[in-house]
Parts: C-alpha cells; structure tokens; sequence
C-alpha cells in the first residue's frame, strides 16, 4: 500500500507536467502562425477539456469523455487556426501544424493505459473534425479542405500519431511475451507432447520404432529397385554408424566408418545420393555389383542411410534413383521422429535402469558370488568328505531358490503399475499380498481411497515409495508382521507401511539408498517422507502428499488382513 500511494502522485504529476509543456508549445507556435493573442482561446479550451481527465484518470466516462472532448477541440482549432495563417499561396493552411502537435497527448495517454481502441477512436474523431471543419470553413479562394497545405499537415500528424499508437502497442506485446517468458518453455512442451502422443496414436503399425519404420522402408524400396540386399544406417556417435534394419540375406557385414573412403561416407558428408560398382559391404566376396546409397535427410540434418546393392552392374540408372528418393524424403522425417521419441524414451527410463542396476549389483549380483564361493568349496571336499559336501549343495541349493524369488519380485515390482480402473489402493494391496506371501509376512491392509483420482505421475511416485518400504520390510527388517495404510483423498494422499521387526538405528536417509531413493521420489511430488521407529519394535515408513480435507464425497473403502 505505501508504494502504491507513493507512486500515483508520482505519475499524476508527471502527466499534468507533460500537458502544460504541450499547451505551452501549441501556444507559442499558435503566436508564430497568427501573430494573433485572441486565438490562444482555442489553447485556454483543450486546458479546460483536459482536466476532467487528469482529476479523475480511473473513472470509466470521466477520462473517457474528456480525452475525446480533446481530440473534437484539436480538429476544430487547427482549422481555425489554418484559416487565420492563410496568406496567398495556393499551398495555404499549414498553420493547423500549430495545433495538431497537442494530439500526442491523448493519444500517448491511452497507449500508456493500455486503451489502444480508444486511441485508435481519438484519431478516427480527430481526422473526422479535420475534415468537416475544414470543408465548412471558407477562405478567400474556396473551402479550407481544398488547400493542399491544410491536407499534408493534417495527414502528416494523423500518421505520426497512428505510427506511435501502434508502436506502443507492439511493444506492449513483446513486453508481455517477455513477462510470461518463464512458463513458455513447459506450455511448448506441453503443446508438442500432446502433438507426439496424438500422432503415435494414428501411426500405422510401426509406430514410433525406429526398426519397425526401416524395415516398412525397405520393403517398399524393394517395389521400385531391384536388389539383393540393402539396409538402413543410422548414426551412434563416435563417428560410426549402426544397423537399424537389413534385408536380402541373414548377416553383411556393412561400412559403418564415417572417415573411411566410401561411398557411405560420401553420401553422409554431401547429403546427395551415391552410386558405385563397389560392394559397402565389407564381407563381399567380389564380381559385378551395383551400389546406391541415399541420405535421410530431415530439415538440414542427415538422420540416416539407405543403402541398395545389387548383384549386376549399372543396376540404378538415374530414373531408379528418383523413384528411390521419392520415397526415402517422406521416411526421413518419420525416422528422425522414431529417434527423437527412442533418445526420450531412454531419457525417462535412464533413472528406473540406474535403480534396477544398482540393485541388482548391491543384491543378487552378490548374492551370487556368494553362491559360487559355495559351489568352490562343495568341490574341494567332494571327495575327503560327501556328506559335508552333500550339505553344502542343499544349502546352495536354498540359496538358488531364495535368489531367484528374488528375481521374480524384483521382475514383479517392475511390471506392477497403477491400473486405470483399480486405483492406486488396488495396486499397493496387491503388492503388498504378493510380498507378504512369498516372505512369509502376515500382512494387514487398511484401504480408504476416494472415488476421484491423483494425477498418474503422483500414483506412479507414491506406488514405487510404498513398493521400497515394504521391500525393505521383507529384506531388512526381520519382521512378521506388516501394517500397510493407504488413504487416498485428492490432492491429499498418506501411504504409511509399519512392520514389528528390529528397525534401523539411523532414520537418516542419507545413510541408506533405499530411504534416499524414497525421499528423492516424495520430494518430486512435493511430498513429505517420514520414518519413525514403531513402538515397541519396528518402523514406519509414511509418505504425505498434500492436506486433509472434510471429505464428504463418495468413497469406496476396504479393510482386510491376509495371513
């Protein structure tokens, strides 16, 4: 409030002091055209019209009314004004360039109030009044309105006033891009992924594959060229190509060298097709051949290769090869396309192959070492001692069993999703059964879940937060029982997983993956992650999305215990 009260007298001020300078300059420049003081009248009225404006600059008629009163008052004075400035010259009337300076003023201050129709109403009354005024105003040698010095000066400040009306106005806009700029980067991702998913749904049965689409490319380029073998090349970094698909026979052993001299590499380089009587075929075993290499090229980037060869020679003649790059025009753009969506895809997936291999690399990784040093030493007492040995393989054999258990929950928690129709408490309680069952956990589930839903990212987040809590129940925990919570209320959500075991000393989520990992996943959600001991043993792991609300809307809940 103080800085508003602060400012407005700041601007007022600055807008009377704008207008008196203006009515002192169309002042003086009216001595100057007239050398007649009676005339400053006409000055004394556009001070007078301006007034309403500027004691009351919010008022929705007020200010209005009173900028339009100026425009009328400037058409009229300039016309008077031009008649009294006439002398003998045909050319008579340009003291209306006196006056007309002054239309500036309502003008500017309608852009500055971002009022731009109105401004553009104010030149539309001003140019009106000109005209009229100067068509009923009669001079010695006729009507004002036919004297073509009244006319340019009257269309040189109409133009010079519209020009800076709409200069304002263009700089508004680019001023409001500027202000929204923050947010535009996620609205255009927002707009080109519902373009992406919208389109890989029309897609014909290839999709979004990057093979899929090569191999339907070489089956159509094998209705047009004859050949004998051919494929599709697409760059991997470092300088090397790689094979996205092939025809003709099982295995050839392709040119995938950038810098070496072939015309693969001629055809990457110069974006143009390429033919020759020599194999790309490192394998090739010799004679006639035939070999057209054409570039995908998508905008000014080459995306990949095609590449023909036939067992003669001269076997792509110049009619063959524009047929071929019909084809291979339109299929560059939806090759760069299957890329682009493959390098995406590989992007969101990265984190969930970071997790899957460090866990595996921390658990059955080393768990399997430890079985081999067992089978080592099962063998070196295979002879001095059978029935120790004997002991050894059942208890490997064990080891194998639970291994791959583990396996097989581990291939469980990545394939279990959110159903569209079951919910996110559906997905957590057949979790948490299928966990309990296999390690032997009594499992007691509390489900209370709103009809209406999380947004999918939230119940993705929160279903893998609950899958590593009861995880590290079965593992760590030494448990046996498991107390798992769901209450599902949106925007709000708390998933809490208890369990009777031993606990763990350090609550901290720094000092154990798992927890970091958790508390990485609540945070991306704007969530909070809280692990307390449970009394009188154990731990409780709860995440919280969002506050509780009164819910009065229907719900489906359940309660069940599973031994």
């Amino acid at each position: 409030m103080p800085t508003s009260t602060a400012v407005r007298p700041q601007t007022r001020f600055l807008a009377v002091a704008a207008r008196a300078v203006m009515l002192a300059l169309v002042g003086a420049l009216t001595l100057i055209a007239t050398g007649d003081p009676a005339l400053l009248w006409w000055i004394a009225l556009l001070a007078v019209a301006g007034v309403p404006a500027l004691l009351a600059p919010e008022h929705r008629l007020l200010g209005p009314l009173s900028r339009l009163a100026e425009a009328v008052l400037i058409g009229l004075a300039a016309s008077q004004i031009a008649v009294e400035s006439v002398i003998g010259s045909s050319i008579g009337g340009l003291g209306a360039s006196a006056v007309l300076p002054y239309l500036a003023v309502p003008v500017t201050v309608t852009a500055l109030r971002r009022q731009f129709r109105e401004g553009a109403v104010l030149l539309g009354v001003t140019a009106a009044t000109l005209l009229v005024a100067g068509a009923f105003t009669e001079v010695a040698a006729g009507p004002l309105l036919g004297r073509p010095g009244y006319l340019a000066v009257c269309a040189q400040w109409l133009i010079l006033a519209g020009l800076g009306l709409y200069a304002a106005g263009t700089l508004h806009q680019v001023m409001r891009v500027r202000a929204d700029g923050k947010p535009q980067p996620y609205a255009e991702a927002t707009r080109l992924l519902t373009q992406l998913r919208t389109v890989a749904r029309q897609l014909p049965g290839a999709t979004l594959d990057p093979g899929g689409i090569s191999e339907h490319l070489l089956e159509e380029l094998r209705t047009v060229a004859p050949g004998n073998r051919g494929a599709v090349l697409s760059a991997s970094g470092g300088g090397r190509l790689v094979v996205l698909a092939q025809v003709g026979v099982d295995r050839v052993d392709w040119e995938t060298t950038l810098d070496a001299d072939s015309a693969i590499a001629d055809a990457w380089a110069s974006q143009q097709p390429q033919t020759s009587a020599r194999s790309q075929a490192r394998s090739h075993t010799g004679g006639d051949v035939s070999a057209l290499i054409v570039p995908l090229v998508a905008g000014v980037r080459t995306v990949g290769l095609v590449v023909l060869e036939a067992d003669a020679a001269h076997a792509y003649p110049p009619p063959v090869v524009s047929r071929v790059t019909a084809l291979t025009g339109p299929a560059a753009l939806r090759l760069e396309a299957a890329l682009l969506f493959d390098e995406v895809r590989s992007l969101a997936t990265n984190e969930e192959r970071q997790r899957l291999a460090r866990e595996i690399h921390d658990g059955v990784a080393q768990e399997l070492v430890m079985v081999g040093y067992g089978i080592d030493n099962a063998l070196a007492y295979v002879d001095e001692d059978p029935k120790e040995t004997a002991e050894a393989l059942r208890t490997l054999r064990a080891e194998v069993t639970r291994v791959i258990t583990e396996l097989r929950l581990s291939l469980f928690e990545l394939r279990s999703e959110v159903d569209r129709h079951g919910g996110l408490a559906a997905a957590i309680a057949e979790y948490a059964r299928t966990v309990g069952a296999s390690g032997g956990l009594r499992v007691h589930l509390s489900l209370d879940e709103s009809t209406a839903r999380l947004p999918a990212a939230t119940e993705a987040e929160l279903l893998r937060i609950a899958q590593e809590a009861v995880t590290n129940a079965r593992k760590h925990a030494g448990a046996s029982n498991l107390w798992v919570t769901c209450e599902v209320d949106p925007p709000y959500a708390q998933i809490e997983v208890s369990d009777d075991g031993h606990g763990i000393g350090d609550q901290r989520t720094d000092g154990h993956y798992g927890l970091a990992i958790m508390a990485e996943r609540a945070e991306r959600i704007r969530g909070r992650l809280e692990i307390s001991p449970r009394q009188p043993s154990g731990t409780t792991v709860a995440v919280v999305v969002g506050s509780p609300s009164r819910r009065d809307n229907v719900r489906g809940s359940a309660a069940a215990e599973v031994e």
